[in-house]
């Protein structure tokens, strides 16, 4: 029998050649890299304090279940110029979706805008930026229903009469201007013996928000209860009741974080703290961040996960709103671990 011949020798190693170029187009079509996960960052008003903490683990734990990259860069102050900076960076490193807690949203409009223009899209998450080019805003909890329970908590406390101050936090921070708002006007029309007497800011600090409790008891002997509006003022106003002595004549609620206010509703200087599950805030605004970022429309009751089977989206106003508030009390605390 005859071996090949040069020509039959020649087409084989033509073919091979054709075989093994069309398996490295398959090998190198196969080994295509895998699309780069959305980038969220989120920018709190301020770093470092428990409430914000808790919310970057929920948005943490969402992050690995959605696919995402979830980042948390916060302020070391509650200086608007501050958060500006930061957003104008996030904007430079052209993250897909920047989420803000803003201090103040005037401060920050040019910097959404910016953002924008840039294709880079923008939410804000615990605190809104009315007026700004935001694209969604991921609401904890409705302000009639955050003033109405902190007024009510107190009031029941005090017999619906007294008189009662708030501290605040930042005075630009619109959450807070609004809750307060509610709670003055719901205060007139259900408890009309009760009088709301001054309102102070003390920034993001535990400290100063204790001392301006402490002015506050001064300078209105016939005091009978404080508001500490947000999560640091809430231990605060409870801290300068105790350290004054006034546990049962001076009563105080705030927004304040469980395993922070525990102590002072062990010991009676806070009588309930008017909350919600942070890290479900956490969780909700990295979902909402990434719907935006793949062109997803937001539905009017939306299922985010089990334990948020029903989140609704007002088209109107662009807000998704995580739910009612929570009565956090001596009782249920230890629920809560943040």
């Amino acid at each position: 029998m005859r071996g090949p011949t040069k020509t039959s020798r020649l087409v084989a190693t033509v073919l091979l050649g054709a075989a093994l170029a069309l398996g490295g187009c398959s090998d190198q079509l196969g080994s295509a890299p895998a699309p780069t996960p959305t980038r969220i960052a989120f920018v709190p008003k301020v770093a470092d304090i428990p409430y914000f903490q808790a919310m970057n683990t929920g948005g943490l734990e969402a992050a690995k279940q959605l696919g995402v990259q979830w980042s948390t860069v916060g302020p070391k102050t509650v200086d608007p110029a501050e958060q500006v900076t930061i957003v104008r960076r996030l904007v430079a490193q052209k993250f897909d979706v920047i989420v803000v807690a803003p201090n103040d949203p005037a401060a920050l409009a040019p910097a959404i805008a910016e953002a924008r223009a840039k294709g880079i899209h923008v939410l804000t998450s615990d605190t809104d930026a009315p007026g700004t080019q935001r694209e969604v805003f991921v609401n904890q909890a409705s302000a009639e229903g955050i003033g109405a329970a902190l007024t009510d908590a107190l009031m029941k406390r005090t017999g619906g009469t007294g008189k009662y101050a708030i501290v605040s936090c930042g005075p630009a921070a619109a959450n807070l201007n609004t809750w307060i708002a509610v709670q003055k006007e719901y205060t007139a029309k259900h408890y009309p013996e009760a009088q709301v007497v001054e309102t102070v800011y003390a920034g993001e600090d535990q400290d100063n928000a204790t001392n301006l409790a402490k002015e506050l008891m001064a300078r209105h002997p016939d005091l009978t209860g404080l508001v500490g509006e947000c999560t640091t003022s809430a231990p605060g106003v409870a801290k300068a009741v105790r350290e004054q002595q006034k546990i049962g004549q001076v009563f105080t609620v705030g927004v304040g974080t469980p395993q922070s206010i525990k102590p002072y509703l062990l010991d009676g200087s806070c009588s309930e703290s008017v909350l919600w599950n942070v890290e479900s805030l956490g969780w909700l605004t990295a979902w909402t961040a990434k719907q935006v970022a793949d062109g997803k429309p937001l539905l009017p009751v939306n299922k985010v996960n089990l334990e948020l089977p029903a989140v609704r989206y007002d088209v109107a106003a662009k807000t998704v709103l995580l739910g009612d508030p929570l009565l956090i009390t001596a009782d249920n605390v230890d629920q809560f671990k943040y």
